[in-house]
């Protein structure tokens, strides 16, 4: 019997599935010109494998964070991509690796666009990965069908970050709907002039223990974020804007430029 907790994460982790589902089948449509259908399974069947593993890092940001990995077998892989790229079936290479990669990739926009309306926009990183260990993580399995090849097994395995997001993220369009209360915006009139705290981060890095008690005057500790990523608007540890640092009367400053969900949201529960 699942627990409650299984349960939610289950029903988190389908609506990615599912709009990743739909939309790959769809760049495959375009691609191949031939119909493909990928198809959300109810449970996998991880004791038979078929051969060595293939593996795509979907890389979310936005108000989803996470990863999320795409997992083929190589002869599947091979027979696909042969076709994508128009020439015999061969033995899986990198250049049958390198064509599913960018079909997986032109299909991120329209899992975007199916999930913006209840998270929010979101943009995607699509790489390929090897010598991946999925223990313990999150598996939805999906089987893809298209012209001669039936039944491909492929699938999705959700990382902690990701799976917690979904799981804990309210659609942006019902937000005020949250705890099952109609939101009155009048109510928040009463609290316009309580003052609060935010913070600007321009990047994060964790650290073991024995590091820390390393750091010294001239250590350079190195964060996560790129010079040309944008900088996050934090209240209470929650992203509420991104934007690009500034200067201001000698003072550091914030130009917004994303807002990534209504700024009333963040105040209704």
């Amino acid at each position: 019997m699942k627990t409650v907790e299984t349960q939610s994460n289950n029903q988190a982790a389908r609506v990615f599935a599912s709009a990743f589902a739909e939309s790959l089948a769809q760049s495959l449509i375009q691609t191949l010109g031939t119909p493909w259908t990928l198809a959300v399974l109810d449970d996998p069947d991880l004791t038979t494998r078929q051969g060595q593993s293939v593996h795509f890092r979907l890389t979310v940001d936005g108000p989803l964070r996470g990863e999320c990995f795409v997992e083929l077998y190589e002869s599947h892989v091979a027979e696909l991509a042969s076709k994508i790229l128009g020439q015999p079936l061969a033995a899986y290479n990198n250049a049958h690796r390198d064509a599913l990669e960018k079909v997986i990739l032109s299909a991120m926009p329209g899992v975007s666009a199916s999930l913006s309306a209840r998270f929010g926009a979101l943009t995607f990183k699509v790489n390929h990965v090897e010598g991946l260990a999925f223990g313990g993580m999150f598996v939805v399995p999906l089987s893809a069908s298209g012209g001669e090849q039936t039944d491909v097994p492929v699938l999705l395995y959700f990382d902690s970050p990701l799976l917690a997001a979904l799981s804990l993220q309210q659609p942006a369009g019902n937000a005020s709907e949250a705890g099952g209360r109609p939101f009155d915006p009048s109510n928040l009139k009463l609290v316009m002039d309580v003052e609060l705290n935010v913070s600007l981060r321009f990047g994060q890095r964790q650290l073991p223990l024995r590091e820390v008690l390393e750091l010294a005057s001239g250590s350079v500790v190195e964060l996560d974020r790129q010079v040309d990523d944008p900088v996050e608007l934090l209240l209470d540890g929650k992203v509420i804007a991104r934007g690009e640092a500034v200067i201001v009367d000698g003072n550091y400053g914030l130009r917004v430029t994303e807002i990534p969900k209504p700024m009333a949201s963040h105040f209704i529960r």
